[in-house]
């Protein structure tokens, strides 16, 4: 029977910019040794040196993938975005060369919410301008003009994967 696929351990992993861990170990617990992992972003020089034999890349926003870099990439058979986006990739150079470019879009979702009703409840009640007096000296111990969330309808609408 003829073979597919190289074995796991000439199959080269690069994860730049601090990919989370968890990828890492998932990696690793696969069977998969040849990773070279980069706590940062790397130049394009040095991009270019280490994408070279790497078959795999993951990434996060800070990585730019160009025509360039990604010519170089000589095994290069998929990209994979840890985040939300993919404007860090020349996504026309990849289709080129037919490289799959994927991304985790939903990978931020819950932490937006919870920031935007954070938010929405700073507003409410209106915190930035009582923290810009209080810094100021002025501390106001009226409740005319505040708002509580009490009573009222609160929400997100129509805004991407939050509303």
């Amino acid at each position: 029977m003829a073979k597919v696929s190289l074995e796991k351990d000439k199959i080269k992993f690069l994860l730049v910019e601090g990919v989370h861990q968890k990828a890492l170990e998932s990696l690793r617990a696969a069977g998969y040794t040849n990773i070279e992992f980069h706590k940062g972003a790397l130049d394009d020089e040095q991009l270019k040196e280490s994408i070279r034999d790497a078959h795999f890349i993951g990434l996060r926003s800070r990585t730019h993938l160009t025509e360039d870099v990604i010519n170089a990439a000589e095994k290069l058979v998929a990209i994979g975005c840890f985040c939300i986006g993919t404007n860090q990739v020349d996504l026309d150079a990849a289709a080129k060369r037919g490289i799959p470019v994927f991304n985790a879009p939903f990978s931020n979702t819950r932490s937006v919410a919870e920031l935007v009703i954070g938010e929405l409840l700073l507003l409410l009640r209106g915190v930035p301008e009582a923290n810009a007096k209080a810094h100021r000296g002025v501390w106001n111990k009226l409740a005319a003009g505040s708002f509580e969330a009490r009573g009222k309808k609160l929400g997100i609408i129509g805004y991407g994967h939050i509303g």
